[in-house]
């Protein structure tokens, strides 16, 4: 009979295997009475705690409400192997295997966009940055993420209103544990230390500290400092798609029918089209249909099962709408060189959410004000203009077609 595995290692030195603020992979971080432990004789080489971990709190504007956020020894230190001797004993009981390990309160979590397209682009580009070699199948060298520990979040307080949260982590990764803040709490109580054997720790609020959050107001934005392949998302990607039935190569290719699907918020009762130009870009839309044979979904998401949601953007060429929470299914999409998210705006106004998202995919991204259109790096300043969540968006559906077949014809890159 093989002996049981080990469940309380020796104490070990921490190793920073990558940082960079606000997603941090740790092997052996030490957990006790819920103060997490850096144990390392050379502290110095430790990257400041305040730019890893905070004490988890809602995100409020103002000094005082950011020096709130800042950590004390109530929350982390870093201590030397004496010191952990001392502390811990003869050892820590072992949470084997990979970790997420998120320190933030519900504030962001409940919300499909911030969910998928902040934290979880985050956790995994953070990971995947371990090897640097994943292909366009997504197949990697990495072990699966055995749990993931939310230690300021109850376990009625994740789920989105859409109810896709739930879906992308079931999909992704079927066989993950889950622990809340009761759970974290009975091992805070209990009294005795435990070590992640591996564990990817995730702050929005450090994150707030970086220049690429400065530049893009996107948390996962941090985490790009890291090295990576320029596949990284595919297995993710790849693991919800298969989820759904479908082939993981669905959306490949440039010579296949391409897929144009405007995702409509004409009846969400916020931030819409004017009335006419909603109807003239659907009308400009099928001539494109029925001229070139192109595919063509006009869609309300909330009208959709979360299935249909993304098993049409897995198959989809071009997807648009006005700014919003549907676009972020722009993350099941396929990257190809006519991979295009087309995003709709009320004239000065722009936020980075699906922009920054898609361009950290690989594909292109177009902003639209009325009748003229932008693209990186030719990029707004972010502003919420007067207009900007209202009914009264107006658009130059004409352009926008004219801008599919270019992008379809690959024009572009013919010229370049």
């Amino acid at each position: 009979m093989a002996p049981a595995t080990p469940t309380r290692r020796e104490i070990l030195l921490v190793v920073v295997l990558y940082f960079s603020l606000r997603w941090t992979v740790f092997d052996k971080l030490y957990v006790l009475k819920g103060v997490v432990y850096i144990v390392c004789d050379e502290p110095s080489k430790v990257p400041n705690v305040t730019h890893m971990y905070s004490k988890g709190l809602f995100i409020e504007n103002g000094k005082e409400a950011v020096a709130s956020r800042l950590p004390t020894d109530e929350d982390i230190r870093v201590i030397s192997t004496k010191e952990a001797k001392v502390l811990f004993g003869t050892g820590a009981h072992l949470l084997d295997g990979v970790n997420y390990f998120i320190n933030d309160p519900y504030q962001f979590v409940t919300h499909y966009y911030h969910w998928s397209a902040e934290l979880w682009f985050g956790l995994w580009h953070t990971y995947a940055s371990l090897d640097l070699k994943i292909p366009d199948d997504g197949k990697t060298s990495l072990p699966p993420v055995r749990r993931i520990m939310f230690n300021h979040l109850d376990a009625y307080h994740w789920r989105d209103y859409a109810s896709m949260n739930e879906w992308v982590i079931r999909s992704g990764f079927p066989s993950l544990v889950m622990e809340f803040k009761d759970d974290w709490r009975d091992r805070a109580e209990m009294g005795r230390p435990f070590v992640f054997d591996r564990v990817i720790l995730a702050d929005r609020s450090a994150s707030m500290l970086t220049f690429n959050f400065a530049r893009f107001q996107r948390s996962a934005s941090a985490s790009f400092g890291m090295p990576g392949s320029a596949h990284w998302w595919m297995t993710m990607r790849n693991n919800v798609i298969q989820f759904t039935g479908l082939d993981i190569s669905v959306g490949s290719g440039t010579t296949n029918t391409p897929v144009i699907t405007y995702i409509s918020r004409q009846e969400w009762g916020r931030r819409m089209l004017i009335k006419e130009d909603h109807e003239k870009l659907v009308e400009e839309l099928y001539k494109l249909r029925d001229r070139y044979g192109f595919e063509v979904n006009v869609v309300a998401a909330e009208k959709m099962s979360r299935l249909e949601q993304i098993e049409l953007a897995a198959r989809t060429t071009i997807m648009m709408g006005v700014h919003g929470n549907g676009l972020t299914s722009l993350i099941w999409m396929k990257p190809t060189p006519r991979s295009t998210v087309m995003e709709f705006f009320f004239p000065g106004g722009f936020a980075f959410d699906y922009e920054y998202t898609t361009r950290a995919l690989g594909m292109t991204h177009y902003g639209f004000w009325g009748n003229e259109y932008f693209t990186s790096p030719g990029l707004p300043q972010p502003k919420y203009v007067e207009g900007f969540q209202g009914n009264s968006i107006p658009l130059d559906g004409a352009l926008v077609a004219r801008l599919c077949l270019e992008r379809l014809s690959l024009t572009g890159e013919v010229d370049d």
